[in-house]
Parts: structure tokens; C-alpha cells; sequence
């Protein structure tokens, strides 16, 4: 499933941070079924990646209904050691943003269930950041996505997880030109890895 185009490779950095989105097939955060994350820049420019997870679980009724995921769609995606694995080395050399604490946990859960290690990055919550720039949305629809969506005039597709990082990363980008300030630990100082041919 990849109806918008979004990168099935990592693109080059370096990046100012990379904002995080997870879909789950059922009850349990651990239930990854979808990884989709926004690169961005040092020019602010975002590029979206997307791949699926095969959660090896059952799928519940409630949840494809929310994203369209379906079991049929993820049996030859990989499963979450596999996704994680292969993302594992980008997402701990970079600043993580996600839109709510569910995403982290989500990671937590699954790693927990695969006895893989968490990442230590530094992860900021584009909620708060939303708070902070816009506090006259509290008790007036709130910061979620669906209510910033309509009212700052973004556009993405809720819930496909690529759709939803890139929403949490403009948020942030919002936010910054709003308070006329860049975020201060939003800024590239942990890739020191460089290769040479």
C-alpha cells in the first residue's frame, strides 16, 4: 500500500529530525502494521517514507476500519524486527518527533515483544509544540491532528502512518514560524557518521 508515494528507501540526510507515525492492527500498541516517517532538512524540506509491518496477530475490525489495513495486505511485509531493524541506525542518530506519546509507546511495546533495544534519541511531542504556539486552541477543538488539519489548512490523509508523520512534521515547521523561532534542540549535531568512496 503506498497510495501516496512515499519513499521505500531512506533518503540522504543529515536532518534536523525525523517525525515518527505508527498504525496497529489491533488492542495492543505492540501491533505495529504500518511505519511511516518524515525526513526533514536542514532546508525544512520533508520527504515521507512508508512501509508496511506484518504484525503477526490478528487484525481487528475497529482498526482496518480506521486506517484500511487489512491481514492480507501485510503477509509479505516484513515484521517489526525486521522494519525496525532495518530503520534502526537512521532513527537513533536523529532528533524523533511524534504527535502524542501513542507512537513511542507503540515502539516500546514492540520492541519489548521482540527483546530488541529502544532508541535513545531525544523524542519531542509536536502536541506540546502545538500548545505552545497556538494555546487558544485548548477548550476551542484541541491540538490534535484532525482539529489542526482544519484549522491551520493542512493537507494529509489521517491515518496512513506516512500521511500522519508528515502532518506531525508540519506542525512543528508551523509552529516555528509562528513563535518566529526555531526549536533549539531541533538542530543536526548527531550524525557523525560519514562514509567515503
Amino acid at each position: 500500500m503506498n497510495r501516496f508515494r512515499h519513499l521505500q528507501t531512506i533518503p540522504d540526510g543529515p536532518f534536523r529530525f525525523i517525525a515518527i507515525d505508527v498504525e496497529t492492527a489491533n488492542k495492543s500498541n505492540a501491533s505495529i502494521c504500518q511505519i511511516g516517517l518524515c525526513f526533514v532538512n536542514v532546508r525544512n524540506q520533508l520527504q515521507t517514507f512508508s512501509t508496511l509491518v506484518n504484525p503477526e496477530g490478528p487484525f481487528d475490525p475497529f482498526n482496518t476500519q480506521i486506517h484500511g489495513i487489512t491481514s492480507d495486505m501485510v503477509t509479505q511485509a516484513p515484521n517489526f524486527a525486521d522494519a525496525y531493524g532495518a530503520l534502526y541506525a537512521v532513527l537513533e542518530d536523529n532528533h524523533l518527533a511524534r504527535h502524542s506519546r501513542f507512537d513511542e509507546r507503540a515502539f516500546e511495546a514492540a520492541c519489548a515483544r521482540y527483546e530488541m533495544s529502544m532508541v535513545t534519541s531525544h523524542w519531542t511531542n509536536s502536541v506540546q509544540v502545538a500548545r505552545k504556539a497556538w494555546p487558544e486552541f485548548k477548550g476551542a477543538g484541541g491540538h490534535g491532528l484532525a482539529h489542526l488539519k482544519k484549522v491551520l489548512g493542512l493537507e494529509f490523509h489521517h491515518h496512513d502512518a506516512g500521511e500522519d508523520a508528515r502532518a506531525s512534521a508540519t506542525v512543528i515547521l508551523l509552529a516555528e514560524e509562528r513563535m518566529r523561532a526555531p526549536l533549539p534542540h531541533l538542530k543536526v549535531e548527531r550524525q557523525l557518521t560519514f562514509q567515503f568512496n
